[in-house]
């Protein structure tokens, strides 16, 4: 399926770049998301003529994530506690929901799905650096300190 992108796709493209993909990743994805629009006549002549709306949506996009990186890396790291056994397990693990909970909750709203957790779950007591990645452009980092609840 050809479509034409509305937004900065990682891996994929840019603003205005008409590109191939399976039909089930832009029909469950993209298009439903607003991400792109299929390439036909019609909605090539649109979109050009719309081309400094997305452009502008795209920067303002970009600086709110830029901002909100910059307070992530201002308050340098987030304090989780946790049910922990005697030998420094955790009983259950912290997820990227309970570190975007917890990341919200001193004043920086991280969506969950913006969390980097590649190692996986964090099952054990200790520091951890984590990634978060804002936009496609912009990740920064914050160190999570596991420690046992009181």
């Amino acid at each position: 399926m050809e479509i034409i992108l509305l937004d900065k796709i990682a891996h994929l493209g840019g603003l205005g770049d008409k590109v191939k993909v399976r039909n089930g990743y832009a029909r469950n994805f993209l298009l439903p998301q607003k991400k792109a629009v299929l390439a036909t006549e019609e909605n090539l002549k649109k979109f050009e003529a719309e081309r400094l709306v997305y452009a502008a949506k795209i920067a303002a996009e970009l600086e709110a994530a830029e901002q909100r990186a910059k307070a992530i890396t201002e308050l340098g790291q987030v304090v989780i506690a946790s049910n922990a056994g005697d030998e420094g397990k955790l009983f259950g693990s912290i997820g990227t929901r309970d570190i975007s909970e917890a990341l919200t909750a001193a004043g920086v709203e991280v969506h969950k799905s913006e969390v980097r957790m590649p190692d996986g779950v964090i099952r054990s007591i200790g520091e951890y650096e984590i990634t978060i990645q804002l936009h496609a452009d912009v990740k920064t980092a914050i160190k999570v300190i596991v420690e046992p609840s009181k």
